[in-house]
């Protein structure tokens, strides 16, 4: 694997930030990796003006992957309740997945949630119709909690839905 250089999204990284997450979740690019979402949602999965509001946030920030000037792979990493970190819209370009970039972005998720904001525990919301990418976080060291979370039929913004038994499950891992 060549070099990933990774830093703080900025500003001016929210164009092709953008076209990374969408590539991953939704459309038919996304089908060309294993992560998609396509069959449970259609529509965004973010929108500009969300990724602004991230990158504004002290308590939030978007870790993104580069290889040779070319953004490769992003997460969103946010301080919760005391001593709890919180990653979500790990995105890695569809063509690229398998390649061990996306446990290259969950491992620097983990570092920064502990240095940035002193999480001693990630927690995580996967769809529990995603059963390969639960297995994978499994492999990772996430356990599945037993709560729940409702999706947000009423935001739109994150997402159609294209099934009405749509929920997350709540996974978690403490760390060193």
């Amino acid at each position: 694997m060549t070099d990933l250089d990774l830093r703080d999204a900025v500003a001016s990284d929210i164009p092709v930030l953008h076209r990374l997450i969408e590539s991953a979740y939704r459309g038919e690019t996304s089908r060309a990796g294993w992560t998609t979402e396509a069959d449970l949602l259609d529509g965004q999965r973010t929108d500009p003006e969300e990724l602004a509001d991230i990158l504004a946030d002290p308590d939030q920030a978007i870790l993104t992957g580069w290889r040779a000037g070319v953004l490769v792979a992003s997460v969103l990493i946010a301080r919760r309740e005391e001593g709890t970190g919180y990653f979500g819209m790990l995105s890695v370009e569809p063509t690229l997945q398998s390649s061990g970039l996306g446990r290259r972005m969950v491992s620097a998720a983990e570092t920064a949630l502990t240095t940035r904001f002193g999480a001693r525990r990630v927690r995580i919301q996967v769809f529990p119709q995603r059963g390969t990418l639960i297995a994978w976080y499994n492999r990772l060291g996430y356990s599945d909690t037993g709560q729940t979370v409702p999706f947000p039929y009423d935001q739109p913004r994150l997402g159609l839905p294209l099934r009405d038994d749509l929920y997350f499950i709540a996974m978690e891992k403490v760390l060193p």
